[in-house]
């Protein structure tokens, strides 16, 4: 084991055990799922409270740690079992970062990478990670998920595909996520065989030097190698037909407090999720070749380099103002819950004013081609367009402004970098533990009498 992940496993546990002593209560959506749980430990599944939005895979998994290792289905422990997915969050990470550097992975799984410990960290997910909620678990298989199917493992990655979709029912898109990037990879990356001289190509030039034009060149030239990816998609098959039953069994998507969450077109939650990529990355983003000058101005002459770059950032940003006119959503659990960072942000932010939510449109769209110009250094253009798409019908549908909804995109988008500077990895180590200290400490040393504690 090396040492900083002996020392990341400490700081967690240390974590841990100090929100033990001082939440002793179940917490917001604990009391729910901490319930729950306990009625699987008793052996008692048929009970179900309708609160719960989630499946039990969150549950069964500390059923098998009581029946395995007698672990006691109590408060402590039950958050042990969310505790125990973040400490093992950096051994996957690590690999999906080396899958996309192109570099071995560390002989040993107990050895993870400092970028893979300090993806680990990531704020909303390690604040998560200490509480009993199914957002750490989920991240991990899903990252287990890409991470067999980028080693050609497709049966595996259904398999661990299928238990993420335990977790929470949208990772069902991640899946198609893993096979859709494996496949890009496999295809970037192949080589003539003897049987095959000549494999057919998918058009996919290099992201930062492709034009409009080569993403009608792309679905030209897809069904040409159809052939060849097909074979490796049965296994994803048999997972979308697990999912389609349990829709039909399940009357929706959505399990138990059907009311509160039903599926809603909220086309600004991919402007939220660009300014929080943003908020938590410009570390990452100002480590760019060049620095933040650089960035700036390359994101500026794609914007408005020419006249017609020009017009097309005007039109793009009308159709945005247009998008947060109509499908900005006040949900009730965001105005009403001022124990959430999410309840200020909206009134104190976004409420000031009825231009401030059009205001922030030109920073959207320089954010996303910041992302863009970083994300897009070292792949393809379909892959760096990739993510964007399956974070359309994850992000989309949901509602309520949610953090924790950000967790997966925000991790898959950051792996995607590989060319981080010593520098740019400290400082953004130095800023997750900035908000990691503000945020825990606030929540377990300053809770607000008739309010409670404040949490992401």
């Amino acid at each position: 084991m090396s040492l900083y992940y002996l020392v990341y496993c400490a700081f967690c546990i240390t974590v841990l055990k100090e929100l033990n002593t001082l939440v002793t209560e179940p917490y917001m959506d604990e009391p729910f799922h901490i319930p729950q749980a306990q009625a699987y430990c008793r052996g008692d599944f048929l009970t179900w409270d309708a609160k719960i939005t989630t499946p039990p895979g969150l549950y069964i998994m500390s059923l098998l740690l009581k029946r395995l290792f007698l672990f006691k289905c109590n408060i402590p422990m039950l958050r042990l079992t969310t505790t125990l997915t973040l400490l093992i969050l950096p051994i996957p990470l690590t690999r999906l970062l080396c899958y996309y550097q192109r570099v071995r992975p560390p002989a040993s799984l107990l050895s993870p990478s400092m970028e893979g410990i300090l993806l680990s960290l990531f704020p909303i997910a390690w604040f998560f990670g200490f509480l009993y909620y199914t957002e750490v678990p989920s991240l991990v298989f899903v990252a287990c998920t890409i991470l067999a199917a980028s080693q050609d493992s497709h049966w595996t990655a259904a398999l661990l595909g299928l238990i993420s979709c335990t977790f929470r029912q949208t990772n069902v898109i991640w899946v198609l996520y893993a096979y859709a990037a494996s496949q890009l990879m496999f295809l970037r990356f192949r080589r003539p065989t003897r049987e095959e001289l000549n494999p057919a190509k998918l058009h996919d030039p290099p992201a930062l030097s492709a034009s409009p034009a080569d993403l009608f060149r792309s679905f030209i030239s897809f069904p040409k190698v159809i052939p060849d990816i097909l074979p490796s998609f049965l296994p994803y098959v048999l997972v979308l037909a697990a999912f389609a039953m349990f829709v039909i069994w399940n009357g929706g998507i959505v399990l138990g407090d059907k009311s509160n969450h039903i599926p809603t077109l909220h086309i600004p939650q991919m402007y939220y999720f660009i300014a929080s990529a943003t908020f938590f990355g410009w570390p990452v983003l100002l480590s760019i070749p060049g620095g933040a000058s650089n960035l700036i101005r390359t994101a500026f002459v794609r914007m408005f380099g020419s006249k017609l770059r020009v017009a097309v950032s005007i039109t793009v940003s009308l159709v945005m103002a247009v998008t947060v006119k109509l499908f900005t959503i006040h949900h009730p659990f965001l105005l009403s819950d001022n124990r959430h960072y999410t309840f200020y942000v909206w009134r104190r932010i976004f409420m000031l004013h009825p231009v401030v939510p059009y205001a922030f449109i030109p920073v959207y769209l320089a954010c996303a081609w910041m992302w863009f110009l970083r994300v897009g250094r070292e792949q393809t253009l379909l892959q760096t367009l990739l993510l964007p798409i399956f974070m359309v019908p994850t992000l989309l549908p949901t509602p309520l402004l949610e953090p924790r909804y950000f967790v997966i995109p925000y991790i898959l988008l950051r792996t995607q970098i590989t060319d981080v500077p010593a520098w740019g990895l400290g400082l953004e180590f130095a800023w997750y533990m900035t908000i990691n200290f503000v945020t825990m400490g606030v929540f377990l040393y300053l809770p607000r009498e008739g309010v409670g504690r404040f949490m992401w």
